[in-house]
């Protein structure tokens, strides 16, 4: 039977219009489609009714030639583009970045991954210059990797680059939290399940979310004693909420990764 098969396959080549396929019918469609069909040897073996679209994998019913003539293709896509700026200023909100499909899959291939990604942001300053954004309760925060994308003059023009560092890291332990935390499962909120209570976490005070006259991060709970229960909420998901309790100001925050945050 394979000797027959092989045979069968080489008058194919020989002869194209002796066994017909996807090819000779000029077929390749997505997806189930009972219209994509040819007459011709199967994959099976069977002589009859065979089909090119992207179920017949499935089905087990493709013609011979479905994988020479409806080669699977990826999905590929472009570059992620620059952040966008803050939506509106001197209040939580998101950012976006976006990019485009080069070629959309076929055949099965590999499907588009996800074309856009949003974060939570805060800018500290009007469209006129003005400084804003310091008077929030309760605590914003987000996760330390955002720090490595922002600049302090970006979002403040209060802060020189030439002005000497002067952040510090407060310490609390996690009180409360929504259950909206565990959640989030996207690339850019991922680290919102990794709160939980009764967990120390670090928080870094660093530019431009520290107040330039203040030197001090809105919600930093400096002025509580320490048994006085405050408020934080993650940005990117403002139902991503809850409580904690300050533990010291330290200069420099010692947290694992996961429970390293920044004030924003």
């Amino acid at each position: 039977m394979r000797t027959l098969w092989m045979a069968l396959c080489a008058l194919a080549r020989l002869w194209p219009g002796t066994l017909a396929g996807c090819a000779d019918a000029g077929r390749c469609c997505p997806g189930r489609d009972p219209a994509c069909f040819a007459h011709g040897w199967r994959q099976d073996r069977v002589y009859g009714t065979c089909f090119c679209d992207q179920a017949c994998s499935l089905t087990g019913d493709c013609c011979f030639d479905y994988a020479r003539a409806c080669p699977a293709r990826p999905c590929i896509v472009g570059e992620w583009s620059p952040w966008s700026g803050c939506a509106d200023q001197c209040r939580p909100t998101a950012r976006v970045r976006r990019r485009t499909v080069r070629q959309e899959p076929r055949n099965g291939g590999e499907p588009c991954p996800a074309l856009e990604e949003r974060a939570g942001c805060l800018e500290y300053a009007t469209h006129q210059g003005q400084d804003c954004g310091h008077a929030f309760v309760p605590a914003f925060i987000t996760t330390s990797a955002f720090n490595k994308q922002r600049t302090r003059q970006a979002a403040s023009p209060q802060w020189s680059t030439d002005t000497e560092d002067a952040g510090y890291c407060m310490e609390f332990k996690t009180e409360s939290l929504t259950h909206h935390c565990a959640t989030e499962n996207q690339p850019l909120t991922r680290w919102m399940q990794y709160l939980r209570e009764g967990y120390t976490v670090c928080v870094d005070c660093q530019p431009p979310a520290m107040n330039s006259a203040s030197l001090r991060c809105s919600g930093d709970g400096l002025d509580s004693d320490g048994n006085q229960t405050l408020h934080w909420q993650a940005i990117g998901n403002p139902r991503c909420q809850g409580t904690w309790k300050r533990v010291r100001r330290v200069e420099q925050c010692s947290c694992p990764a996961v429970h390293s945050f920044i004030f924003i």
